[in-house]
């Protein structure tokens, strides 16, 4: 899929205005607050004092003063330094603010300590966490911060062919004698549907077809019906999904419907809407290493690596992993955003959340990948 990035920030921004984001934080030892100046534990005085200095000048943008507490300056220079603080080439990190950190020293023998850290960016399309357990070295009484080197494949000159299929729309204008109508829209069908109760919100997943032969903008609506015949939520699919599906693609979708107790509905109605226009099957954004594991957090995900296919950018990658029960029944869909663009050939690794109470049930799972690129249709 391919959204250009001012429509993607657009509704986003709707999204988040209706929904919020919330993230429960573990204890820790320092909690870094994200405000004006440096708090009193930016010091290089202690192993997270030193890490907290470095974060507290990137929050104020003040990255050339950040670098001067990184002791590896012979590993990574300033600019590597920058771009992986600010971001580079339109990427999700370049829509972002540092907003705070959970600090947690691992271990500190006094010349040496292992701080994690748990960096919360407030971005375009919600709260982005980025984990990373970071070295402290101690030099002369004064703690400085080992950065982990930034290593981005070079990528040899070379002609990569284009052989993909693109669909091209034109509309009846206001003057043109073709009739009263426009092509009329594709044709799409949901293939499964499950209501299933998650915390205390009910959670509709499926996956829907487009069965026609042209490509289509697709939607999925839900409402609810009470025991006694009422309408008692109403709710479409957001991010959750593929929207943009080519002829004979399926996307799943999840539609949550919060505070909604799935033992008071009657009854589910489902509405798939589709309209025609134009797409593109490049860039082809090929899935790697795909695994189960439990991440820095103690979180169940599933991670693997995403591989750019083709010799264009993409901007913003969204990663859509839908899971499976030993039926084949979609059980879940989780979704995740990758704050660093893919370069042409280059893999960049991914993660998407698996609750706790799905993770034993899953037998088997798809993940595709939606892309928002400044130079998309």
């Amino acid at each position: 899929m391919k959204i250009t990035l001012p429509l993607l920030l657009t509704i986003v921004t709707v999204g988040l205005i209706t929904v919020g984001t919330l993230w429960p934080q573990a204890a820790s030892t320092v909690m870094y607050i994200a405000g004006e100046g440096t708090g009193a534990l930016a010091t290089t005085k202690t192993p997270e004092g030193a890490v907290q200095s470095v974060l507290d000048n990137v929050k104020k943008r003040q990255f050339q003063h950040a670098y001067s507490y990184i002791a590896n300056n012979n590993q990574v220079d300033e600019k590597e330094f920058t771009d992986d603080m600010r971001g580079t080439w339109g990427s999700l990190r370049t829509y972002s603010n540092l907003e705070d950190a959970d600090l947690r020293v691992l271990r500190n023998s006094g010349n040496e300590a292992l701080v994690r850290t748990t960096i919360k960016w407030a971005t375009a399309v919600g709260a982005f966490y980025d984990t990373r357990d970071l070295k402290v070295m101690n030099r002369g009484g004064e703690w400085k911060v080992v950065w982990p080197e930034v290593k981005t494949a070079q990528v040899p000159p070379q002609i990569i062919p284009v052989n993909y299929l693109r669909w091209d729309v034109i509309f009846r204008g206001a003057g043109d004698e073709w009739g009263s109508q426009n092509v009329e829209a594709p044709h799409v069908r949901l293939i499964s549907m499950k209501a299933t109760s998650h915390g205390n919100a009910t959670v509709i997943v499926g996956e829907v077809l487009n069965e026609d032969t042209v490509p289509a903008f697709v939607s999925v609506n839900a409402t609810l019906v009470g025991k006694d015949g009422r309408t008692i939520g109403q709710e479409s699919s957001f991010d959750k999904m593929s929207h943009l599906l080519l002829p004979k693609e399926v996307s799943p979708f999840r539609i949550d419907f919060p505070n909604v107790k799935l033992a008071d509905v009657k009854s589910v109605r489902m509405q798939p809407d589709s309209t025609l226009t134009p797409a593109s099957a490049d860039p082809v954004i090929g899935v790697l290493h795909q695994r189960l594991e439990t991440d820095a957090r103690g979180r169940r995900v599933l991670a693997g690596e995403l591989l750019n296919e083709s010799g264009q950018v993409v901007n913003i990658p969204h990663v859509l992993a839908t899971y499976y029960n030993n039926t084949g029944q979609v059980i879940w869909v989780s979704d995740g955003y990758v704050d660093k663009a893919l370069l042409p050939q280059t893999p960049i690794p991914f993660a998407v959340d698996i609750p706790d109470d799905v993770a034993p049930q899953v037998q088997s799972y798809r993940v595709t990948v939606n892309h928002y690129s400044q130079s998309g249709l």
